[in-house]
């Protein structure tokens, strides 16, 4: 897909369904092993763990494909694993992420790659790693070959997941060289050893920072740890080395630094969250910006996804998916740019009044959303194509509602309404009415929620000047967010009461 700088972020993330990616790695399964340190072992310093669960998922390139997957693409996973009970454990926990497994191949002369972890009171105690794939046999790489150059044909994205272990060859790297070269498709390749990489024309690598360090300077002490201007001269070298069209160096909480092909970078930062977890936030990350990329998304807006979803994976226990709904949640509340001017909405409009689609227009605060909201705007969005939501500024909402009215702010409440499913676009208006919003939009339909009369609306002579129907829709009874707020305040006080009495 071309890129288009004009999607909005829910725009991309709403467009990964039904993607085709090939992911291409080491398929591990990560064993989470979760009970109480009940004492102290006899035999030496260490707790004594008593079991209380077992959890199988897919780690490594399995995670980046359970991701994809989750994220709505339709996913092929090549890798190579043995006919063991950690390969029996890894296929069914792929099928329950949605992936099939029955493009893995199996080789009787290698083990399944297993990483266990034994957590004790959420705290680690150990980790064990298994399995052996590097001696894998000619024909079974022979086999992985040919089928990464089938499904490359048919597929928008190549995610590469190198960890390393030899599912990756030098015979696998000029296959994906070649391929790069016919850019076919978004290919990302997330190596930790991203300088194996150096001759493939990537759409984009993803090291973190220790990868990007131990790439420039293979004997220096690559701990992941530099200031920002450290890491720009570090990216700005992997710049030089790679033939990829975008590097970006992923650095834990400092954010994304971006390096495009004309050396230009850009810093996206990150939200600091409590608690967090980094295990596969990485894979996460490149999955959520590869769909991006094949989506129409620049490579900043893409990054900046990605950033959005590992925001997610890390606040989770395990080895985690992040949804497609939970992506949209996100970059809805995340990025405010995400939400579009007034004359960007009339200008698709008109693009839509021209294919002969039906525009349907409704207004309101929609301070506190709730199951009302939700019902309107899905009953409004049926009598039609499209739905554009006008909502009351903060400073039209207080002149309407009183000075302690918006509970939630415009851009908090703009890029609520703009997630929601039957909406198509949400603006701002700063009037006590929608009739200049009318006018600019000129809706075939304009729907009220309520037990108003047509002819008394306030804003019914723009409805007349642009030929638009008026529909009232019944609101659902006991949904209002002023008699929610009211709940709110009186729950409140009565906590107060019974506290003091």
């Amino acid at each position: 897909m071309a890129m288009d700088g004009h999607l909005s972020a829910v725009d991309v993330v709403r467009g990964f369904p039904g993607l085709r990616a090939l992911v291409i790695g080491e398929a591990m399964l990560d064993t989470w092993l979760e009970g109480d340190a009940i004492r102290l072992c006899k035999e030496a310093p260490v707790p004594v763990v008593r079991e209380a669960s077992t959890t199988y998922c897919p780690g490594g390139a399995a995670n980046s494909a359970a991701n994809l997957a989750a994220l709505g693409a339709e996913v092929t996973f090549l890798s190579l694993i043995g006919p063991d009970t950690a390969g029996r454990r890894l296929r069914q926990a792929l099928r329950a992420a949605g992936v099939d497994d029955g493009h893995l191949i199996e080789d009787a002369s290698i083990s399944t790659l297993q990483k266990l972890r034994v957590i004790a009171n959420g705290q680690y105690v150990v980790r064990f790693d298994e399995g052996e794939i590097a001696r894998a046999t000619a024909g079974c790489r022979a086999r992985l070959l040919e089928r990464i150059a089938h499904e490359a044909r048919r597929c928008d994205l190549i995610v590469v997941s190198d960890y390393c272990h030899g599912v990756i060859d030098d015979a696998v790297i000029a296959l994906l060289t070649a391929l790069g070269s016919r850019r076919q498709a978004v290919m990302v390749v997330d190596s930790k050893a991203v300088a194996r990489f150096a001759a493939v024309p990537a759409t984009m690598v993803t090291p973190n920072l220790q990868e990007a360090q131990r790439a420039v300077d293979p004997n220096g002490a690559a701990d992941g740890r530099c200031s920002l201007e450290e890491a720009r001269g570090i990216a700005r070298h992997l710049r030089a080395m790679l033939a990829a069209e975008q590097i970006a160096v992923t650095m834990a909480e400092q954010g994304v630094l971006l390096t495009g092909p004309d050396g230009a970078q850009a810093h996206l930062d990150c939200h600091p969250v409590t608690r967090a977890g980094d295990v596969g936030a990485g894979d996460t990350f490149t999955a959520a910006a590869s769909l991006a990329m094949a989506a129409g998304a620049p490579p900043d807006r893409a990054a900046r996804i990605g950033i959005d979803a590992a925001a997610i994976a890390i606040t989770r226990s395990r080895t985690s998916a992040v949804s497609l709904q939970d992506l949209v949640r996100r970059v809805s509340l995340a990025d405010r740019a995400s939400t579009m001017s007034l004359k960007e909405v009339v200008a698709r409009l008109e693009i839509e009044r021209f294919h002969g689609r039906r525009i349907v227009f409704t207004n309101g605060v929609f301070d506190i959303l709730h199951a009302g909201h939700v019902n309107l705007l899905r009953r409004a969005r049926a009598l039609g194509d499209v739905l554009v939501v006008g909502l009351n500024s903060d400073a039209s909402t207080r002149r309407l509602k009183g000075p302690t009215r918006p509970v939630n702010r415009e851009a908090d409440r703009l890029a609520l309404v703009s997630a929601l499913d039957a909406v198509d676009y949400a603006v701002l208006f700063e009037e006590d009415t929608p009739a200049e919003l009318i006018r600019a939009i000129r809706p075939h339909i304009h729907v009220k929620g309520g037990d108003y009369q047509a002819e008394k609306l306030p804003e019914i002579a723009a409805v007349r000047e642009v030929g638009a129907r008026v529909e009232i829709l019944s609101l659902v009874q006991g949904r209002s967010t002023t008699a929610l707020i009211d709940r709110i305040v009186a729950t409140a006080a009565n906590g107060a009461v019974s506290v003091t009495g």
